[in-house]
């Protein structure tokens, strides 16, 4: 199912809720009930409420935005990476130029056309992958320079390899969901007792209280709909991207 669809049906189904609710709350409500005023301490707490759980909600969002920027930076360090590997070996001879070359293009090929569809459908990397990085790194470390200029670039060639490694383990350890199971409750819990102050404040009188009732539903799904999708950098929505790859190395076509 879509997520423009998901997002669709759930901030209709929370409005659909408030409504039916507030509603069949009207209909079955006593005719002599006095709804003319709200107790000040249920307005008080009401707003209190509405308070700490928008706090809680942008801390939320913050938590997972920043979680899919270091995905998406994880990704750039590791093409920069690769991309100064690929440039930095010009000064060692043909053959083993051409091969380290070969090697980094194959693997950026193989994440862009089959490692990312892996990492978006199953979560984790491939073996592959794995096979190709090592054989970078392998024709890196094994070879042996020959002259001043080539021990020069050697050391520095090696920092860029491990920088690789090093991002392309980051990104295997963000791939997962970033907000754990009890902050979810605690979300949830908190979007049904904000609603459930709706109630209190005996909002159910005229359509124009309906009406900002169930927009005030829809928002904080919508919100919720928000962090969920950002909650999974390359899974979901808008997600991190193979753009960084596909800049720096535009021969590897999607």
């Amino acid at each position: 199912m879509p997520e423009w669809l998901v997002l669709t049906l759930a901030m209709l189904a929370a409005c659909a809720v408030v409504v039916v609710i507030t509603v069949v709350r009207h209909r079955a409500a006593p005719h002599d009930e006095d709804t003319s005023e709200t107790p000040d301490v249920i307005e008080y707490m009401t707003m209190w409420i509405g308070v700490v759980y928008a706090i809680v909600l942008g801390l939320a969002i913050a938590g997972v935005w920043e979680g899919r920027s270091a995905a998406q930076d994880h990704v750039q360090a590791e093409a920069v990476a690769l991309h100064e590997i690929s440039e930095r070996v010009r000064v060692y001879p043909t053959d083993a130029r051409d091969r380290i070359r070969d090697d980094v293009n194959a693997y950026v090929g193989h994440v862009v056309h089959t490692e990312w569809k892996t990492m978006t459908n199953d979560g984790h990397l491939t073996a592959r992958g794995d096979e190709l990085f090592d054989r970078i790194r392998q024709d890196v470390t094994d070879y042996q320079p020959r002259t001043d200029f080539e021990a020069q670039a050697y050391q520095p060639l090696l920092d860029q390899v491990a920088a690789a490694a090093e991002a392309r383990s980051a990104r295997a350890d963000s791939m997962g969901a970033t907000m754990p199971g009890v902050v979810w409750f605690g979300l949830l819990s908190g979007a049904i007792v904000t609603i459930g102050m709706v109630f209190a404040l005996q909002i159910r009188r005229t359509m124009r209280e309906l009406v900002l009732a169930g927009l005030f539903s829809a928002l904080i799904a919508f919100l919720l709909f928000l962090i969920w999708d950002f909650d999974a950098p390359y899974t979901r929505g808008i997600t991190a991207s193979a753009s960084p790859f596909l800049n720096l190395f535009p021969h590897i076509q999607v």
